[in-house]
């Protein structure tokens, strides 16, 4: 008998478990489910021990996947069958890739970890489990927790998908400095559950247990369902004062946090650079105005400020920077409604008018001499219009800022070059955040601004002892914001009894000076209590922010010499202290196979580029993204796709013409629909054996008040016609090759394709980007967008945003998969294919991962990696 696929799913901070069997209740058993997170001096280790038992008489496979946090470093990993362990090695990411690739072209490997969110990255691997078999998996990560406004946050998503009888998170907080303030929060709490829930707390100790019982967990005393589901969060702060922090000391290493508060903020002089493209059309130009409406009103009177939008070219909405008074701050927000999406990306010289608007304010003297000036920058593609090239584009920012402002970039969504706006960022003094996709971009937005707007220190110089300090991690700083914290860390010599600091800043005030000593000895006897610590935690502490910081420089080093001697020294760290980074790997051995290597890589965040849409890209301006395509070559022997390079030069038009008819005989075509199923990041690839001309129920979903049906073209290759209802307010929208009519109130309205236009009713926005997409979207609901492909055949692509929105009475060819849908592994599979069990309210669909074009994206070129269904409805 085929043996069926059972999930154990954690998430840390995030956890979900999962355990399901539709042939025999719970024949994979989680029996024990502990999550024991230490954090001592901000420092945490974590680890991660689930038990397992196979309850039928046949093996069955287990499936162990943990999602960590993207900051956090894997350290070990084991797995123990029927008391035998096999535990996960750390190698050099070259010779473990290298073992890797040799069991890939023998059908014999798998990958451990990849991004999975915003925060997240998850661990994934599987084992057979015999008859009457236990299993146990332990997963240890450790990493430094970061103050962001105020307080140091624990998330933990917690969702087993069925009743464990020992269950439990418990988390041990240990601050010499002591705790300010502690809070818990959950979005699943009952009455019942919080019985299960203790918090104990002192001066510098708190422990936090949340240990439910089978009863407590139950949703009824009738059903064997868990109430399990949702987020726990745990939030804390230490006491601080206006002083030189706090030393803290073991075995020789130490570590010095510092965070002031209380002091008064500099003014900021702050150009917001938006990109306006026609990439940026539909929902995420609406968001970002949203989003800067809220940003202006937070801007401080004392502040100074403008605005430059662009596209193809740039617009400032004043050609200086303008105090923020109540008069001006509206003028903006009057602008700010204004800016639509269309036109190509001239990054480059949005961004040097920026910096020569600021050199004119300082020049003409409008500037406060006490003020702190930046610049940030929000944009969601590469550069297509003036200069291209991202290197020379880095350059010319560089020498245009002068180190006199910091720069800070955004990119919105994947299809930016993260790698690009990173480094630009780090030259400038500044950072890189993404901005994700979803519906709560515009609180993204606002959540970044907030961490920057209240600058309290800048020209920070924090020093130590010159020779008796050993590996000192970077010590000076540019500004500090309130709410954050400095964390410098290093190895003391043995001879050093007293460890004097002194800390050199300018306030908005005054230049301050701060000076400390620490007596070695007696801040060594703090962590004699063996039960907070764990072996020697400050060492593990430093090499965790050292190779951090390496990294970190070797993006904007500017020799090569230099990079490589940062990057060597960040691999011997990893090496040593065991940590799993992007320049090391983990390789576990399957024991039901010893030939089977499972891979764990470090992903960083712009591994996670493109990551969805694997392929080719094609510019607005009509070349062909060429170092997108080496990258996609260099990869594809390893996915046994096939791939050709031609090296012509990049603004060749013949590359384009000859990369179409590559990237053709490297995917098949066009899916009926694309589809990501709900809180997985697998993206599904459906196409029906349906009747040409005949209407198809695609989704109804009674709870969200909406429907959309559809109807296939003669020759059934593509959707020709789809027809959405919206109840409330009762909107019907029929959107065809030739356009959209849009009905309400008795009336209808013809948006055709060949012009944009948007409307809004009372609360449900339509939008048509010309010859694009339209998007119907409201908050709290789903999104709803349809795309208009004219090559190679006019068709139409529907896709949805926001499913988990959906609610589980939807209904449909695909409202179907939007619960109680996911992927399994198949034991069946033929060697060397890629396949995986879909399972749908049960039942069993074989799914293979296949290339298919992507018609989300603008490209015509674009490819996706999905996994491929047929169905009949």
């Amino acid at each position: 008998m085929e043996g069926r696929a059972f999930v154990v799913l954690l998430v840390i901070a995030s956890l979900i478990v999962l355990a399901e069997n539709t042939d025999h209740k719970n024949a994979i058993e989680i029996y024990s489910l502990h999550v024991d997170s230490t954090v001592t001096s901000r420092f945490a280790h974590t680890v991660i021990t689930s038990r397992l038992v196979n309850k039928v008489n046949e093996s069955r496979e287990a499936i162990f996947e943990v999602e960590l946090p993207k900051t956090a470093f894997i350290t070990n990993f084991s797995m123990s069958i029927d008391g035998e362990t096999y535990p996960g090695t750390i190698k050099e990411k070259t010779s473990a890739q290298e073992q890797y690739d040799i069991a890939v072209s023998h059908g014999q490997s798998a990958g451990l970890v990849k991004t999975t969110g915003r925060k997240l990255e998850q661990f994934h691997v599987s084992v057979n489990v015999a008859s009457d078999s236990k299993v146990t998996f332990e997963l240890i990560y450790e990493e430094l927790l970061k103050r962001q406004l105020g307080k140091y946050e624990l998330l933990f998503k917690v969702r087993p998908k069925q009743l464990v009888k020992h269950f439990q998170i418990d988390v041990h907080i240990f601050e010499p400095q002591g705790i300010n303030f502690l809070e818990t929060d959950s979005t699943f709490m009952t009455n019942e559950l919080t019985e299960a829930l203790t918090k104990v707390q002192n001066e510098t100790k708190a422990h936090i247990l949340f240990k439910p019982t089978i009863g407590q967990q139950k949703k009824s005393p009738e059903l064997e369902e868990t109430l399990l589901d949702g987020d726990f969060i745990i939030r804390y702060d230490v006491k601080r004062s206006v002083s030189a922090g706090d030393i803290q000391i073991v075995n020789g290493y130490f570590v010095h946090y510092f965070a002031p508060s209380e002091m008064p903020t500099f003014p900021k002089n702050v150009i917001f650079v938006v990109d306006q493209s026609g990439s940026m059309s539909g929902r995420k130009i609406e968001q970002t105005r949203d989003a800067l409406l809220k940003i202006l009103e937070d801007l401080r009177p004392e502040d100074h400020f403008s605005l430059i939008t662009f596209n193809s070219l740039v617009t400032e909405w004043k050609n200086t920077l303008l105090q923020a008074t109540g008069q001006n701050v509206e003028s903006a927000k009057r602008y700010v409604k204004t800016v639509m999406a269309r036109g190509g990306t001239d990054i480059n010289n949005a961004l040097l008018t920026a910096a020569n608007t600021l050199d004119k304010a300082n020049y003409a003297e409008i500037l406060q001499a006490h003020s702190i000036s930046m610049i940030i920058l929000l944009t969601d593609g590469q550069p297509t219009v003036g200069v291209q090239d991202v290197e020379i584009i880095q350059q010319n920012i560089q020498k245009a800022i002068k180190g006199k402002y910091v720069l800070y970039c955004l990119g919105f969504g994947f299809d930016v070059s993260y790698k690009f706006l990173e480094k630009m960022a780090l030259d400038n003094g500044g950072i890189a955040r993404r901005i994700y996709e979803d519906s709560d971009s515009d609180l993204q937005l606002q959540g970044f601004y907030q961490e920057v707007a209240t600058p309290i220190l800048k020209d920070i110089e924090i020093q130590y002892p010159e020779n008796s300090i050993l590996e000192l991690t970077q010590n000076s700083f540019k500004l500090f914001f309130d709410g954050s914290e400095i964390v410098v860390a290093g190895r003391i010599d043995n001879e050093l009894d007293v460890l004097p600091v002194e800390i050199q800043a300018q306030s908005h005030t005054s230049n301050l000076i701060f000076k400390e000593e620490a007596n070695v000895r007696e801040k060594e006897k703090v962590f004699q209590h063996q039960k907070y610590i764990f072996g020697n935690f400050i060492e593990r502490l430093w090499a965790y922010l050292t190779i951090q910081q390496l990294l970190e420089k070797s993006i904007s080093a500017q020799e090569e010499q230099q990079k490589n001697l940062q990057v060597a020294r960040a691999l011997e760290l990893s090496m040593k202290y065991s940590f799993v980074t992007p320049l090391t790997s983990m390789v576990v051995t399957k024991p039901d196979d010893q030939q089977k290597l499972h891979l764990a890589n470090k992903p960083t965040e712009s591994d996670n580029e493109k990551s969805r849409f694997t392929g080719f890209s094609v510019r607005s301006d009509g070349y062909f993204d060429v170092s997108l395509a080496r990258d996609y070559v260099h990869r594809a022997p390893k996915t046994g796709q096939r791939a050709i390079l031609f090296d012509t030069p990049e603004h060749s038009p013949d590359i384009f013409r000859t990369v179409q008819t590559t990237a053709q005989l490297l995917t098949n075509e066009y899916p009926h629909f694309l589809f990501q199923l709900p809180r997985q990041n697998d993206v599904i690839c459906l196409n029906i054996d349906g009747q040409p001309q005949a209407y198809i129920n695609l989704i109804s979903d009674p709870d969200k008040g909406v429907s959309v049906t559809g109807k296939l073209g003669r020759n059934r290759n593509h959707f020709v016609l789809f027809e959405i209802t919206n109840l409330d307010p009762h909107v019907q929208l029929r959107v065809s090759k030739e356009g959209t009519v849009l009905s309400y109130g008795g009336h209808t309205t013809k948006l055709p394709w060949t012009k944009s236009a948007s409307s809004t009713i009372q609360g449900l926005k339509i939008a048509v980007e010309k010859e694009r997409s339209l998007t119907m979207s409201a908050s709290d609901n789903i999104t709803i967008k349809i795309t208009f492909i004219k090559s190679p055949n006019r068709f139409l692509g529907l896709y949805f945003m926001d499913t988990d929105h959906f609610s589980d009475k939807a209904s449909g060819l695909l409202g179907q998969f939007y619960f109680d849908t996911h992927l399994e592994s198949n034991p069946g599979a033929s060697q060397g294919e890629d396949e995986r069990v879909l399972s749908v309210h049960g039942q069993k669909h074989r799914v293979t991962r296949k290339n298919k074009k992507d018609y989300r994206q603008e490209s015509a070129t674009g490819i996706i990696s999905c996994w491929s269904l047929h169905i009949t409805p």
